[in-house]
């Protein structure tokens, strides 16, 4: 039977997870839902109640595993070559999570001038170890994402602890519940890239 992963997205970027092109891949932050989680899985995210944001029981993505790659494969596979990063690119092209190239050298990894980065386009050392410490990226052709544009998710869903309320991640494995969210996607019908991140919205906004 699949397992459910829910966890609370603090920061709605389309970074983590990248929806583009198609294809909804997680490939840094949630370590251990990376480590852990198996094809059929499903992984929710919902939206964060910190002020600004008050986006608290509402759906921000879902996607279904269907395979797991390491960075070494994720690096140099053709159909993800659109998810390395150009931050001095289009929103779709700078929020790219393929950010790993591995380092035959140093036995390690080069991170990407990306969202991870300092600002100054360095490695940021946090990121880098935490990412890498999970040499997983979960990818999902069977996904919804809808940013902060995302349907308030229905009360059923909610008593059976669908909603994560702090840090890390819940793991439900409950088949009703599990068939119940699946059964509510299909109703939505809308897969795929449905609906602009948070930041996207700010940034939008600031630029008038």
């Amino acid at each position: 039977m699949p397992s459910l992963y829910s966890y609370v997205v603090r920061y709605d970027s389309c970074f983590a997870p990248n929806p583009f092109h198609g294809i909804c891949t997680l490939a840094t932050c949630k370590p251990r839902i990376r480590q852990h989680a198996k094809a059929g899985d499903w992984i929710v995210g919902t939206g964060s109640n910190r002020k600004g944001v008050r986006r608290g029981g509402f759906l921000v993505h879902a996607m279904q595993v269907d395979e797991s790659l390491t960075f070494a494969e994720y690096w140099g596979d053709p159909r993800f070559t659109r998810k390395k990063p150009d931050l001095f690119g289009s929103y779709c092209m700078a929020c790219g999570d393929n950010i790993y190239r591995p380092d035959p050298v140093g036995n390690g990894w080069r991170q990407l001038n990306s969202y991870h980065s300092e600002k100054d386009g360095t490695p940021h050392q946090g990121h880098l170890q935490r990412d890498t410490g999970a040499n997983r990226v979960l990818v999902s052709g069977r996904f919804a994402y809808f940013g902060a544009e995302g349907p308030q998710i229905p009360q059923d869903l909610k008593c059976a602890g669908l909603i994560h309320q702090s840090s890390g991640y819940r793991k439900i494995e409950d088949p009703e519940t599990i068939t119940a969210l699946e059964s509510w996607l299909c109703q939505l019908g809308k897969w795929g890239y449905r609906g602009k991140p948070y930041d996207m919205i700010q940034e939008m906004e600031k630029q008038g």
